[in-house]
């Protein structure tokens, strides 16, 4: 049937208030306007990210939504001057625009774009929302709401991929890999013959500890107080794990002690601002750096300025520091040609209507990467 042009009707995984199970619903969602992109979700990945909004970082008023932004899919159909995209081409949505034309996007030194926020989920964002539910808007999370059959995207917040990607997988470059990759590769610029420590080891730390051993770093310490992770780490380039749990001093002096002063590099993959000091604090104090990953915006964090004046670095990375068209497709053909890992970060595979199992076994800590299967390619 065709459907361009027309208001589709789908299924959809929706939020209607904060700290409940999501919902299967029907959704409408209208034909795309003037530089827009119509998708079918066929997969998407549970990010930590939708959890943590679902429970614990989104105002009440932004409900109901549509979480879900770690995805791939098909072009269902184009608006008007879209000419990159064509019905029947695989690609990812993104949570990071990339228009090509102004000011950040002519820089090197950010991958932010001056067309709009980063995946918007505000007022503005819902009022705009062309997604209704029993008659009500439903606000389209990071600007994309993945837990659906379908979604509508503004076509410089989609990349085109290789037509040979398997979009059950590559799903996961939309996010957690990219992230934790980019952040060692693009942020921290990880040196051949360093040493690393990587804390928290969901798929974001993960990319990270792969991204470490990409660029040659000769010891990657990986920190969790999981110990089911000490074995998964290894497998992505870990060399050393270290469960705070275990130790009877605070961590950054246990990585002190073992790496005569602190690590060249470190990464927070967690969300947490203790841990960020910690991972601070594990840097060599006269050149190491610390990558801010993990995404949190509801603590201020701290630490004594002597740290910093001495000699370390503490910065952020969005997105692993990539420019989301361009870096998404190039990672996807790192992928097809075996240079990083991707099918071993998924532990589970669900279908939509099993959305809130997923997300039980994440707050669990039984998954890494669980894919949802949303609709066939």
């Amino acid at each position: 049937m065709d459907t361009a042009g027309k208001v589709i009707k789908c299924k959809a995984a929706v939020a209607w208030e904060p700290n409940k199970p999501l919902v299967i619903e029907d959704i409408e969602v209208a034909p795309p306007q003037a530089n827009e992109v119509r998708i079918k979700i066929v997969a998407t990945a549970l990010c930590h990210t939708d959890l943590y909004h679902l429970f614990e970082g989104m105002e009440t008023e932004l409900f109901p939504t549509i979480l879900g932004h770690e995805s791939a899919g098909i072009v269902e159909s184009v608006g008007s001057s879209v000419t990159e995209f064509q019905p029947g081409d695989k690609v990812i949505p993104l949570f990071i625009n990339q228009c090509r034309e102004c000011r950040f996007c002519r820089s090197p030194k950010t991958n932010l774009c001056d067309k709009g926020p980063i995946g918007a989920h505000d007022k503005l964002a819902f009022e705009k929302s062309r997604i209704t539910c029993k008659g009500k808007k439903v606000l389209p999370f990071m600007g994309i709401g993945s837990f659906s059959e379908y979604v509508l995207m503004k076509q410089i917040a989609v990349a085109k991929i290789d037509p040979a990607a398997p979009l059950d997988k590559v799903c996961l470059i939309g996010c957690a890999i990219s992230t934790g990759f980019g952040a060692a590769v693009n942020t921290a610029k990880v040196e051949a013959g360093s040493t690393c420590a990587v804390f928290g080891l969901g798929a974001v730390g993960l990319a990270a500890v792969m991204g470490c051993k990409f660029a040659g770093a000769e010891r990657i310490i990986a920190v969790d107080t999981n110990p089911k992770r000490a074995e998964t780490a290894k497998v992505f380039g870990a060399t050393d794990f270290v469960n705070p749990k275990d130790q009877n001093k605070p961590i950054h002096q246990v990585l002190a002690e073992m790496t005569n002063g602190g690590v060249d590099y470190s990464f927070e993959c967690v969300g947490n601002v203790e841990v960020m000091r910690s991972a601070l604090e594990s840097c060599n104090p006269g050149w190491g750096v610390s990558v801010i990953v993990g995404w949190t915006n509801r603590h201020d964090f701290a630490a004594r300025p002597i740290q910093l004046i001495v000699g370390r670095t503490w910065k952020g990375s969005l997105f692993g520091g990539f420019k989301s068209k361009d870096g998404v497709p190039e990672m996807v053909r790192a992928y097809l040609q075996k240079k990083i890992k991707v099918d071993e970060f998924i532990t589970h595979s669900k279908t939509l209507a099993q959305v809130n199992e997923g997300f039980e076994l994440m707050k669990s800590g039984q998954s890494i990467r669980t894919v949802l299967n949303v609709s066939s390619e």
